[in-house]
């Protein structure tokens, strides 16, 4: 089994290059982020003609996550459900044979100093309560998406440039691992113990091309799944273009 995610930055700019590298890849299962798009906007029939059928939980112009299956997903549910506001489409979670599938887009949270931080942080807590109520270690899980945040100085190509900013500060940092310490496992970096590789480089100068990047994207998965990889992957190619999005593709190839 093959899963990827992907934050695609706009699928409506972004369709054509979607349907290409999931016509050379072919994914069973692809988790997809920053949609921007309303659920009726989505280019469902386009990955319909791939053989994919798609849930989806968007939003007009923001956010927006989806799950793309060559198996019919069940059991969807859409958001946290935990009785707090949650007018942001961020979670979409699915049931596809017997993998629960949970996609997010976790909130940027700009910079230190602004108030939409602390939400960022408070939306890690609400994350790992949703694991805690809703699944058990050994349940059989993947968590994947855009977290927006690295989990170490591994995960960044300047830790002294880096050092305090957001994506990479110790509060961040401290709760994306509250919410792996429910049991996950990071699947890419179970097979690439090294650093220096990256999912996510800034439009602005030449980042890309110097390889000033960040890890921000991640596969988490509980260890009776994680147990079962083989190989995980970040496409670097598909983020070369104009036309790209800032993120790439991570990868995850499983034994059956």
């Amino acid at each position: 089994m093959k899963l990827a995610t992907w934050n695609i930055n706009s699928i409506r700019a972004r369709t054509d290059r979607l349907v290409m590298w999931v016509g050379a890849e072919k994914p069973d299962i692809l988790c997809l982020q920053e949609t921007k798009v309303e659920d009726a906007g989505f280019p469902t029939a386009a990955l319909a003609k791939l053989g994919y059928e798609v849930v989806i939980h968007g939003q007009r112009s923001y956010n927006g996550v989806a799950i793309a299956s060559r198996v019919a997903a069940t059991e969807v549910t859409r958001g946290f459900g935990d009785g707090e506001p949650d007018d942001e489409a961020r979670l979409i979670s699915a049931k596809i044979g017997d993998l629960r599938v949970v996609c997010v887009y976790v909130p940027n949270g700009q910079d230190l100093e602004s108030e939409k931080f602390p939400y960022k942080l408070a939306w890690y807590k609400r994350l790992r309560r949703y694991l805690d109520t809703h699944a058990t270690v050994n349940d059989r899980l993947v968590v994947c998406g855009d977290t927006n945040v690295t989990a170490d100085d591994r995960d960044v190509w300047s830790p002294e440039k880096w050092a305090g900013k957001i994506h990479c500060s110790p509060k961040e940092r401290e709760a994306f691992a509250e919410v792996v310490g429910f049991g996950l496992v990071d699947v890419f970096r179970k097979h690439n113990p090294d650093g220096g590789v990256y999912s996510w480089w800034d439009y602005r100068g030449v980042s890309f091309f110097k390889n000033q990047g960040l890890r921000i994207d991640h596969i988490l998965a509980t260890p009776p799944v994680a147990e079962r990889s083989i190989a995980c992957v970040i496409d670097r190619n598909a983020r070369k273009g104009q036309d790209a999005s800032d993120h790439a593709p991570v990868i995850a190839t499983f034994a059956d």
